[in-house]
Parts: structure tokens; C-alpha cells; sequence
């Protein structure tokens, strides 16, 4: 474009306050406030300049465009006010999927949330007494009625338990409370580092407790961990580890040798469990996964956990233990600075109370757990029927599902996938008209093929999914 002719489409440009004396982008200040409006008339017209600049606007184009303002302003006000956090479609078959927010939650503890943040509640109001209460005890009683009912006579023991963002939040409490100035004895094996770089021996420094490895990385004997025990010994810590196994030539002391060593030695022994599971994974073929109630029938002192993993809840840090080592925590002055607010106790509680009444089904990461592979293919068939195209190939295979957060990472679910190719368009090409649709739809990769695993779609987002596969396949 020569420069004469780009000159002149430059001043053709109207300034922003000419724009804003348009009658229909008055009408659109009026709706969505001034200065959003003026700031999206800014940016259209910022692009028209860059279409200039770069020769992709003519005269009778511009000419148009000037004519379409309005309708140009709207797009870009409802683009830059829409919610930056969206729902998505997991269709990657990742039940507890880190990136997509982990587990989701139940339609009781999104009703509990509601109507406990529209409103004033008793958080820490005792509301019989006439006194200020303590805001753990919404869930506190319903973890003690959980555990008694699901451990035998002589396995029960009191414990109580707290709550605070997350579990690494959980673990510097702990630690905190515990080991500051003193040392931790944790194996080699188990100094573990999952996502967003959260490492073991980080949280360790700024707890202000000192660590204290044995062991080596594959054999960790209880010999090691009780020949250094010292005087400056507080605490026996075991660890989780997630999203990996060490196999082969390997060696670690069973949970019981480690509590008969921490009560021969009068040292309380701490158990991150990470992803800490409520329910009996082998219920689902999943095995190797201590659980909460494993390490308290154990006899671990400390048992820390999140919520939004295996428990199906929100995003929380549990501490669950002897009543006496959690008033010890709770007392800290950490606690007040990493708790939880109504909302997160809102849905801890909802989520507690369909564990009391064995609901699991509620609980939607526990219900796709527990699906079937024959529950998937009949949806995942009826869904691939409803796409008629010659152009998008749609194929049924069998399949695996992940559990996801950190949680027995060796494990799968059996599953069954639809698998997507089209005739136009690569894989990756697939992928990413799938996540820019509305809402997006994050999927996998294999072999050249797009894979969806329904385990991990509702069924009300069926429509959504097929709706996205009609658009791409036209």
C-alpha cells in the first residue's frame, strides 16, 4: 500500500471521542459504564490502525468497518468483561486433573455455599451458648463421627481435626509446631517435589525445622531412622510419594515399625499423605494407595491431606491426629494465618455428610471413579451416533483413565474412548478448535488421534460436546 493512499485511510480514523458521541455506543456506556466502553473503542480502533499499518485494510473495507463500530465495540467490551475463569469439558479421562481444578464439587456443597455466603452465618458463633465458637468445629465433629463408624472397637481412637488452604499449608503447620530449631528425620526415598515446585526440604527450611535424611533414594532401613534420633530429634516424618513409584531393587520400613520406633522413642511420627483417601480404593481395583483410615489404624500421630483430591472436596489442607498434638496447632499463631474461610467449611461439610450417609455417588470425582467401562462405551456409542460427517472419523477403543493429583500414579481405570481424526485438520489442529470453542474442551493426544474419555464429562455436557464436534466436523 503506498504511503499516500495509507495516510489518508489514517485520517480517517475518527478519535475516541468522536466514537463515544455515536449514539449507539452512548447506548453501550449506559449498560456497561463509560470507561469500559471507551477503553474497548480504544482497542478496536488501535486494531483498524495495525490493519492499516500492515496493508490488510483498503478504502472500502475501512469504509465498512467505520459503519460497524458499534457492533465492533460490543464484541470487544463482551470479550474483555467476560470471567477470565471459566468452566471447561474435561475430556482428558484425568479425574483429579491439577490444571483443571481437581475435583470438582457436589450440587449439596455448591447449595451449602450459596446459601452460607448470601448470608450471615454461625462460623464462630456459638449460637446456644451466646459466645464467640471456633470455626474447625463444623467439620471436626463430622471427621470424629466418620472415623469412629468406620473403625473397629479396638482400632478407635479420638482424634480431632483442622483445616487450612492446602497441604503444604498443612505440612509448615505441623512442622512449624513441632520442629522449629529441631531436627525431622525423613528418608531420602521420600523428599519429594510435586507441581508448582513445592519441595519437601523448601517447607522444611521455612518451618524452621532442620532435615535430617536417611537412607538412600531406593532403600530406606528403620535402622537408619533410629540410629539418628538424637536429643534434638522432634519429629518422624513419612511422605507420600506423588506422581511417582521407585521399583525394583527397594526397601522401607512398614507404617507400624515406624510408629513402634517413634513410641519407643517418644517422638510423635507425622504422615503427608497428599492426596488422602476416605474411602477404600480397592473398591475401584486401585491398590497400594495408604488411605486416612490406614495410617490411623496404624497409629500415626500426624496425618496430613488435601481436600480436593481422593476426598472430593474443595481446596484444603487437613490435619487429622491426636486431639491433643492438634490443639497444639491449632494454638499456633501459623494456623490464623493459613485457615480456611465459611465457604471452604461450607463445602467440607456437605462433602462429610455424604461420606456419613455412604452417598459416594454425590461426591462427583468418587462416582467417576467408580463408573464402569461399560457405563462409559454405552455413553461414549451413543455420542459418536449422533455425529454424522465424512470428514471426521470417529472410533471407539478401549482405554485409561488417571486418577490424577498425585494419587497412586501407577494405577488406571479401564475405560473406553472416542477417538477422532479429520480428513482436513491434524490432531494438535483437532485439539485446538476443541479448546477454543465455548465452553472449551480440553482432550488428549495418542497416536495422531484425539481421545475423549468420557469418564470425566457430565452427562449434561453431552450436548456441549456433541454440538463442538458438529461445528468442527462442518
Amino acid at each position: 500500500m503506498k504511503l499516500a493512499v495509507q495516510s489518508e485511510l489514517f485520517r480517517q480514523l475518527p478519535a475516541v471521542d468522536d466514537v463515544m458521541r455515536i449514539p449507539a455506543i452512548g447506548e453501550l456506556a449506559a449498560i456497561y459504564g463509560h470507561a469500559p466502553t471507551t477503553a474497548a473503542a480504544r482497542d478496536v480502533l488501535s486494531e483498524l490502525r495495525q490493519e492499516i499499518a500492515t496493508g490488510l485494510l483498503n478504502e472500502p473495507a475501512l469504509t465498512l468497518s467505520l459503519s460497524a463500530l458499534p457492533g465492533a465495540v460490543e464484541k470487544q467490551l463482551r470479550h474483555s468483561l467476560r470471567y477470565s475463569l471459566r468452566p471447561v469439558i474435561n475430556a482428558t479421562g484425568v479425574i483429579l486433573h491439577t490444571n483443571l481444578g481437581r475435583a470438582p464439587l457436589s450440587y449439596a456443597a455448591i447449595e451449602h455455599i450459596r446459601e452460607t455466603a448470601a448470608t450471615y452465618s454461625n462460623l464462630e458463633f456459638d449460637t446456644a451458648a451466646g459466645v464467640r465458637g471456633k470455626r474447625d468445629i463444623h467439620v471436626d465433629r463430622l471427621f470424629q463421627t466418620l472415623l469412629q463408624q468406620n473403625m473397629s472397637g479396638d482400632e478407635t481412637r479420638q482424634t480431632s481435626t483442622i483445616g487450612v488452604n492446602n497441604n503444604a499449608a498443612a505440612v509448615l503447620l505441623a512442622l512449624n509446631t513441632f520442629a522449629d530449631g529441631g531436627e525431622v528425620i525423613v528418608s531420602r526415598g521420600e523428599l519429594v517435589e510435586i507441581g508448582g515446585s513445592f519441595r519437601i526440604p523448601d517447607v522444611m527450611a521455612k518451618s524452621g525445622a532442620i532435615l535430617r535424611e536417611v537412607g538412600t533414594t531406593n532403600r530406606t532401613r528403620i535402622a537408619d531412622y533410629e540410629s539418628a534420633i538424637s536429643n534434638n530429634t522432634r519429629l518422624l516424618l513419612r511422605v507420600h510419594r506423588s506422581n511417582f513409584e521407585i521399583t525394583g531393587f527397594t526397601e522401607q520400613p512398614s507404617t507400624q515399625k515406624l510408629v513402634e520406633l517413634a513410641r519407643r522413642r517418644n517422638i510423635p511420627l507425622m504422615e503427608d499423605l497428599g492426596s488422602g483417601a476416605l474411602f477404600d480404593l480397592r473398591s475401584i481395583g486401585v491398590t497400594g494407595e495408604s488411605g486416612i483410615l490406614d495410617s490411623l489404624r496404624s497409629g500415626v500421630d500426624i496425618i496430613t491431606y488435601s481436600g480436593d483430591k481422593l476426598l472430593g472436596g474443595p481446596q484444603a489442607g487437613l490435619i487429622t491426629g491426636r486431639p491433643d498434638l492438634i490443639a497444639r496447632m491449632r494454638s499456633n499463631s501459623l494456623f490464623r494465618a493459613l485457615r480456611v474461610d465459611k465457604l471452604i467449611y461450607a463445602a467440607l461439610e456437605a462433602t462429610l455428610l455424604a461420606y456419613l450417609r455412604q452417598d459416594h455417588d454425590a461426591i462427583p470425582a468418587l462416582r467417576m471413579m467408580r463408573l464402569s467401562k461399560n457405563d462409559i462405551a454405552q455413553r461414549a456409542d451413543a455420542l459418536k451416533s449422533q455425529i454424522k460427517s465424512r470428514k471426521l472419523k470417529l472410533e471407539l477403543l478401549d482405554g485409561e483413565s488417571l486418577l490424577g493429583g498425585g494419587a497412586a500414579p501407577s494405577s488406571t481405570l479401564p475405560t473406553r474412548v472416542l477417538a477422532l481424526t479429520h480428513s482436513d485438520h491434524s490432531a494438535d489442529e483437532l485439539t485446538a478448535r476443541l479448546r477454543n470453542s465455548d465452553p472449551a474442551i480440553v482432550a488428549r493426544v495418542d497416536e495422531g488421534r484425539v481421545l475423549l474419555d468420557l469418564r470425566t464429562v457430565f452427562p449434561e455436557q453431552d450436548a456441549a460436546l456433541v454440538s463442538a464436534l458438529e461445528r468442527i466436523s462442518a
